[in-house]
């Protein structure tokens, strides 16, 4: 076999994703976004419509989404690398980090998970509070859809960065920090946008109350946005950013 051959066959990824084992991936993608689009948008519902506490603040639901994700790289990460998020394993694709046939896969799940979250979250709550937001993110007023696009690209750009970053196994002064490091980028891009966008950083996440409320307004911008910054992001890490040592080996996407 031809090594162009073999290098070709290794970033599609068939062998892989033929063995039984990698159902378990699988599995932590689908249960790793069902548990982020279900506790973090819990954080975003306001409960004064009904009386009971005060609006959700952009502090909140910043450290909400922030926190949960660390927790969930913590658990998840040795088994799927806990991308949980198709900006991610788009990027990681793209930066030799993540097969064509696990991304494709993983992406389908990450979308699964999302939506069981969110009707989960629906069927939780009292229905005055689910039917009118249920974490949906929509572009403020003033924001045009080119500015949605681009914000929702830089944000995500900096999150896959950072992932590729932590992730490096040539790079021994992030050993142990990944989860942390990740958790607090999407926590400052959520301080800094939520207001503006929602800060969806995250096309399943934004998928999945869409498809719950059947409100599609802005879909396609949580989805261009996010994932052109995760694939710009892939490219400039792998061609200029990538530790380099001796053993040119594949960074691995396990946290």
């Amino acid at each position: 076999m031809s090594k162009s051959w073999k290098d070709t066959k290794d970033f599609v990824g068939l062998e892989e994703v033929s063995k039984i084992e990698f159902l378990v991936p699988l599995f932590a993608e689908a249960l790793g976004t069902f548990l982020l689009v279900l506790i973090g948008c819990a954080s975003c519902i306001s409960w004064s419509i009904i009386g009971t506490a005060a609006d959700p603040t952009v502090f909140h639901i910043a450290f909400t989404f922030g926190l949960a994700v660390a927790t969930l790289a913590q658990v998840l990460g040795p088994i799927s690398g806990c991308h949980i998020n198709p900006a991610v394993t788009l990027g990681l694709v793209v930066s030799g980090n993540c097969t064509i046939l696990r991304g494709l896969c993983y992406v389908v799940c990450q979308c699964c998970g999302a939506i069981a979250g969110a009707g989960v979250l629906k069927m939780a709550l009292p229905s005055e509070l689910t039917n009118r937001s249920l974490g949906l993110t929509l572009l403020n007023a003033k924001v045009e859809s080119g500015q949605g696009i681009l914000i929702e690209a830089i944000i995500t750009f900096l999150l896959v960065l950072v992932v590729h970053a932590v992730t490096d196994p040539k790079r021994h002064d992030c050993r142990g920090w990944a989860p942390l490091a990740i958790g607090l980028t999407i926590t400052v891009c959520h301080l800094a946008v939520v207001p503006a966008t929602g800060s969806s950083m995250n096309p399943a996440r934004s998928l999945g109350p869409a498809v719950i409320l059947g409100d599609w307004r802005y879909q396609w911008i949580y989805w261009v946005g996010p994932i052109l910054g995760g694939i710009l992001a892939g490219a400039i890490y792998r061609m200029g950013f990538k530790a380099r040592s001796k053993d040119e080996d594949e960074a691995s996407y396990d946290f």
